[in-house]
């Protein structure tokens, strides 16, 4: 919102009021509330899965394998203490992994990422014309927020 709109609800008896100076689309691909006619947008950030493992760079290859066992995913994604996205494990490389070798020597740094805003249904065609069975979503501040999977929507 605008420096005059917010003063502007103000002067309406607004009490909280915010300048939210980055923008709206920075808004939205922070996976945050919005009301209007973006509300009713089915996009991606509508179908986050949080459950995904989340595992440290220093985490042993052993450890990871057995949350990965655990969990309804065969991967895992690398984050640091504050949740920034740094890679991700597949399920493949951990097989044969040598249990004590440490996360940042198995990863694949930097996976690629969308944000929460995206449609849903255009990222379900686009995944599936790849044949891949999921995506990584994070804000823009490279924070994971979780992971979308196209058949959550059939």
């Amino acid at each position: 919102m605008s420096p005059r709109a917010a003063c502007r609800l103000i002067t309406l008896g607004f009490t909280r009021t915010h300048d939210y100076t980055v923008g709206k689309l920075d808004w939205l691909a922070r996976n945050l509330p919005v009301d209007g006619s973006s509300a009713d947008r089915d996009t991606i950030g509508h179908h986050l899965r949080e459950d995904v493992p989340t595992v440290r760079i220093t985490d042993p290859i052993g450890e990871v394998r057995d949350r990965v066992a655990h969990s309804a995913h065969r991967f895992a994604l690398v984050t640091t203490e504050g949740g920034i996205l740094l890679g991700r494990l597949r399920g493949s490389a951990l097989d044969d992994a040598d249990p004590a070798a440490a996360t940042a020597e198995m990863m694949e740094p930097g996976p690629s990422t969308l944000r929460p805003h995206e449609l849903a249904a255009d990222v379900r065609t686009r995944l599936e014309s790849k044949g891949l069975t999921y995506t990584i979503i994070t804000d823009p501040d490279g924070r994971l927020l979780g992971t979308f999977h196209p058949a959550d929507l059939i």
